[in-house]
């Protein structure tokens, strides 16, 4: 599909919401700003079922853990996997912006494994009027990774990662802007034991994912740079058997962007211009120089993670509100059928994505289907009716049937 400039700006309306939303709603209205948005986005359908929640759940055979907790790797019962995962993103909006994700993994021995992902988010077919003429421009985002996982103990692992990140947004051929690039690393934790409750033994997971630590990206060249969206994931699961083909999970994941809170508009007009109104929207070109000023822009990430557990404007109560979470459950069948739901919350001042989530999945020797869609709670979420789809391989039933 092709866009016109109208469609061109509802597109960037969408991917820079924040932007676009604190003028309307400048009292209360402060999200949390990052560049490479889609590196925030679930690509699986499995948590995308479970609430976009999968830091902890059960890994076996869970091929996709490389974006949630890539330490969970270890404790697959695979030899090896490989999945693809393809969401139609803003179906509301437009019908060219697709997300793609390619991951798998391979386990070198009992303890560890070697993982890797590519993701690539398309925005379509955009026409530029450059010069008098008409260009279709594809801007794009894309990022890969790779990840090294061990188990410490029977039941400890732990893994490090590496990313590359590119982003090509230009919607014009302007000699000052460039096509954005970074670099990242992600270190992971994952526990996973039984546990007496009542007759049965179930099983406990626990993890933590701090991802995206790295360089801040740029689309002009170095002279401004943006922080990626570097975060935070705790995660909770515990699997309960009912009996010898049932079983029941429930999860949940907290997560908290470790991306400092710019400075805005209200603070900077009741600092330079008390008295005047905060609605007049003419000051912005002195905002931007009053920004800079603050040496907001030249932050190193580092000193942003610290900073961003205690810089929000209206104190630890905003910092509760910068938590977004997600809760799912999940019905097992002889680990061949499955049922899933969730409920994924964030607060309506910090980007009011509130969604109820619903999935099956089914899964075979050889390969796993699974599919996910999204229901809004929000009023005009462009998220709604978001479905995912993903396609898995199992390299060990592959194997299997060439031995036959």
């Amino acid at each position: 599909m092709r866009l016109n400039n109208i469609s061109k700006l509802i597109i960037a309306f969408v991917l820079l919401m924040p932007v676009q939303a604190i003028h309307a709603q400048k009292e209360v209205f402060n999200p949390v700003y990052t560049g490479v948005t889609s590196l925030s986005i679930a690509p699986d359908s499995r948590a995308g079922a479970l609430g976009d929640v999968g830091c902890a759940t059960d890994p076996y055979m869970d091929n996709n853990s490389q974006y949630w907790n890539p330490s969970k790797y270890p404790f697959t019962n695979s030899q090896a996997g490989i999945s693809l995962c393809y969401t139609p993103w803003l179906r509301k909006l437009v019908s060219d912006i697709d997300l793609a994700n390619l991951t798998g993994f391979y386990k070198l021995d009992d303890y560890s494994a070697l993982s890797a992902s590519l993701t690539y988010f398309s925005l379509g077919e955009v026409i530029a009027i450059t010069e008098g003429s008409q260009v279709i421009i594809r801007p794009y985002e894309m990022a890969v990774d790779f990840d090294y996982s061990r188990k410490l103990s029977e039941h400890f692992s732990a893994a490090v990662g590496m990313r590359f990140i590119y982003s090509d947004l230009q919607y014009n051929y302007s000699d000052d802007v460039f096509p954005g690039k970074a670099f990242s690393a992600d270190i992971s934790m994952f526990y996973s034991n039984y546990i007496g409750l009542g007759r049965r033994d179930c099983l406990l997971g626990l993890g933590l994912n701090a991802s995206n630590i790295g360089s801040k990206i740029s689309y002009d060249g170095g002279q401004t740079n943006e922080f990626i969206p570097t975060n935070l994931r705790l995660g909770a699961s515990l699997t309960i058997p009912v009996d010898e083909y049932n079983s029941f999970s429930i999860c949940a994941d907290a997560n908290k962007l470790m991306v400092p809170t710019r400075p805005t508009y209200n603070q900077f007009m009741s600092e330079v211009y008390p008295g005047e109104d905060p609605s007049d929207l003419s000051y912005t070109s002195d905002y931007a120089q009053w920004l800079a000023a603050t040496g907001y822009n030249e932050m190193s990430p580092i000193a942003g993670i610290f900073k961003s557990f205690h810089d929000a404007p209206g104190g630890f109560e905003e910092e509760l509100r910068e938590i977004y979470w997600g809760v799912g459950a999940e019905y097992n069948y002889n680990d061949q059928f499955f049922l899933r739901g969730g409920y994924h919350y964030e607060n309506e001042y910090k980007g009011n994505r509130k969604y109820f989530t619903v999935g099956a999945g089914f899964r075979m020797n050889v390969f796993s289907l699974d599919a996910a869609y999204l229901i809004s709670t929000a009023q005009s979420n462009p998220l709604d009716q978001t479905l995912r789809f993903t396609l898995s391989f199992d390299m060990d039933g592959i194997k299997q049937i060439l031995g036959r």
